[in-house]
């Protein structure tokens, strides 16, 4: 009798700023781990948002533990550069990286495709953190005018 071979884990890697997490970025991590057992974030350090041009009201450490405390997500790991992703596939054993449907078709992710699987996590509009962050704008400017 063959002794049975253990089964390699499916590793599942996302990124992102994670900044003001809505429902919809829950659900997203849900979902990405669906496509596996394990699932690693990568959140955009602080150095990095400058770089986008983004801006974010928590920090990456204050982003990293919000992030680390959702019950999907098993790892959290700093995104520091666009070009980080094929050596975290290597060196983290990913099968899959899962983005957000908003990235479906942008290269840097496609391109992605000759070292693992690459798919897309359905995003509904319900949610936009974009939205949201212009609430947040909005009522934080009310109370400053006042």
């Amino acid at each position: 009798m063959k002794k049975e071979e253990k089964k390699k884990p499916v590793k599942v890697i996302t990124y992102g700023t994670y900044d003001l997490l809505t429902a919809g970025h829950v659900e997203h991590f849900r979902d990405a781990k669906a496509m596996g057992d394990y699932l690693i974030v990568g959140v955009s350090t602080d150095e990095f948002n400058h770089i986008k041009h983004k801006t974010s009201y928590l920090t990456y450490e204050e982003r990293k533990f919000v992030v680390e405390s959702i019950r999907y997500v098993d790892e959290v790991i700093p995104e520091e550069n666009w070009d980080q992703k094929p050596d975290d596939i290597k060196k983290y054993g990913i099968s899959i990286v899962a983005m957000g449907s908003d990235w479906e078709g942008d290269e840097r992710f496609e391109k992605l495709r000759k070292y693992c699987d690459v798919r897309y996590t359905y995003r509904s509009g319900k949610y936009s953190s974009t939205n949201f962050r212009k609430h947040v704008d909005e009522y934080t400017n009310e109370k400053e005018d006042k």
